[in-house]
């Protein structure tokens, strides 16, 4: 049993690392979390948490050598390279204020769609899975079966839930503690990062870097 709790644990730094590099779902959360308030974060990370289970599903069913394929590598990195380039420089071309964000209350879809959107979007997510996420799922079931899967599960989301909420938390508090000077920057941080991120993912699935 301490095994297993071991491996939450070192689940849980692994989840965290991945969670920390910024990407669509972060915009996401805190574009969400100045609309709606602190419980965007959790409902954006709900939808990333179903992608997550589908996937899983999908990899212990014996499909992993399908998103660990060249071909797919190429389709994904593409694809999410084009989504996430267009992210990009939508952002940096936006007049990003708070003001405007906090009169737009309209949206096309909620941040659980939006979760599971910018989870299969991101290119990253499918790397992530393919190399360092399913290796730490067939160790869970390796070192403890079922226990050891939930393990890894356990840790791994707790360490999406709490750094995506507390993202949200802070992201909710808008003009009380970020101004729109400051929320412009972050979000042309934002921008910039994404852009760069599929420009490095499409370049690197056609060998050129």
């Amino acid at each position: 049993m301490i095994e297993v709790i071991l491996f939450a644990v070192t689940s849980f730094g692994v989840g965290l690392s991945g969670a920390l590099v910024p990407g669509p779902m972060l915009t996401v959360t805190i574009t969400d979390s100045v609309k709606k308030g602190a419980k965007a974060g959790p409902l954006v990370i709900l939808g990333h948490f179903i992608t997550e289970f589908l996937l899983m599903m999908a990899l212990l069913a014996g499909l992993g050598w399908i998103i660990g394929s060249s071909t797919a590598s190429v389709i994904i990195g593409i694809f999410g390279g084009i989504i996430l380039i267009y992210m990009g420089f939508g952002l940096l071309k936006s007049e990003n204020k708070l003001s405007n964000i906090q009169l737009d209350k309209e949206q096309k879809h909620g941040s659980i769609v939006a979760g599971v959107i910018t989870s299969i979007s991101n290119p990253y997510f499918f790397i992530w899975w393919a190399s360092v996420g399913c290796a730490f799922m067939y160790k869970g079931l390796e070192l403890a079966g079922i226990v050891g899967l939930l393990g890894f599960i356990i840790g791994h989301w707790a360490a999406d839930f709490s750094w995506y909420s507390f993202i949200s938390f802070f992201s909710s508090r808008g003009s009380k503690i970020m101004s729109d000077k400051t929320y412009n920057l972050v979000m042309k941080i934002c921008g910039a990062f994404l852009a760069i991120l599929g420009i490095y993912f499409m370049l690197s699935v056609m060998n050129i870097i």
